[in-house]
């Protein structure tokens, strides 16, 4: 098994584990300014970049406000002990509820940066896992690598994707073990670290319906919709242009009628914000095979080198 240190998205292999360290910094209570929406965010510091950068994610607004509320949460909390007066911990455990591409590892990393900036956890690393990597193949070896992985967690949050695959095996798995050992971890470390699983929405209501101690201990659950179309444009929009890419109208209404026929065809697998990366990455590679073909004796201008047509975007069938 392999650990990698990393900074942003990466394909993951079952056999890895992504840790993403954060950097502490403090912030300033006195940089409070109010926004519109009577909402008082700061105007500088590690809590405005985090919100800019939640603010640039298309849609989950549901997300965006859970995120203020904890904020707002913290802020007050630190006014309340500079004030002498009681404050109550909070659990923070969440189950992240929504398909593939719908920014749940994201959020849960701009959760991980936020609870380090307000001081709640002492790294604000990301470790992030799966099945393979908590489930052992022997009696008590799924114990050991569960321990290990929630060690290396501390400080930060332990993130499990696709977390109802632990409770598919029954009472014999070793899933099983690996849950009732992070259930005890949960008991017995309160507020060292976060744990948040995530998949999709049945499988993870199927899932903490098997064991009814569960719920409770996740006060905080978060549906991550499915992105419309025109959201997937958008975000397809700001991919290209992050490249120094564009769409011109006619491939804006390609990718319209892609997205719509995969939509349609691939309702429970369609992998929404995934699907459109994956595409403009195609596209990107067909471009440059058809400018090579085009200007085989001399080179194509700004426009053309910018440009991706409506023959750049194809779909490999299934």
């Amino acid at each position: 098994m392999s650990i990698r240190v990393v900074s942003g998205e990466t394909p993951k292999s079952s056999r890895q584990i992504n840790v993403v360290l954060r950097t502490p910094e403090p912030v300033s209570v006195s940089e409070a300014e109010p926004q519109t929406g009577g909402k008082a965010v700061p105007s500088q510091g590690p809590f405005a970049e985090i919100m800019k950068e939640l603010d640039q994610m298309v849609g989950l607004e549901n997300v965006k406000e859970l995120v203020y509320e904890i904020y707002a949460l913290l802020q007050i909390g630190q006014y309340r002990v500079d004030a002498g007066l009681a404050t109550t911990q909070q659990v923070y455990h969440m189950v992240f509820k929504g398909n593939p591409g719908t920014g749940k590892t994201t959020v849960a990393r701009i959760v991980a940066k936020l609870f380090h900036a307000m001081g709640l956890l002492q790294k604000g690393h990301l470790v992030e896992v799966e099945r393979a990597d908590l489930v052992g193949e022997y009696i008590g070896h799924t114990a050991l690598k569960t321990r290990e992985l929630i060690k290396k967690a501390m400080g930060g949050i332990l993130f499990i994707d696709e977390a109802y695959s632990l409770a598919r095996g029954g009472e014999k798995d070793f899933g099983k073990e690996a849950i009732d050992t992070l259930v005890k971890a949960m008991e017995d470390y309160k507020n060292q670290f976060v744990l948040i699983l995530a998949g999709y929405s049945d499988e993870m209501d199927y899932f903490l319906a098997t064991n009814p101690g569960l719920p409770s201990r996740f006060p905080i659950m978060i549906d991550f919709p499915d992105y419309a179309i025109d959201q997937l444009v958008q975000i397809a929009e700001w991919m290209v242009k992050e490249r120094d890419y564009t769409l011109i109208p006619a491939s804006v209404m390609k990718l319209r009628q892609l997205l719509a026929a995969e939509k349609s065809q691939y309702p429970s697998a369609f992998s929404n914000a995934r699907f459109v990366r994956n595409l403009m990455e195609k596209s990107v590679r067909h471009q440059a095979v058809r400018l090579l073909g085009q200007y085989a004796n001399s080179s194509p201008g700004r426009h053309e080198l910018m440009a991706i047509r409506p023959e750049d975007m194809r779909v490999d069938r299934r």
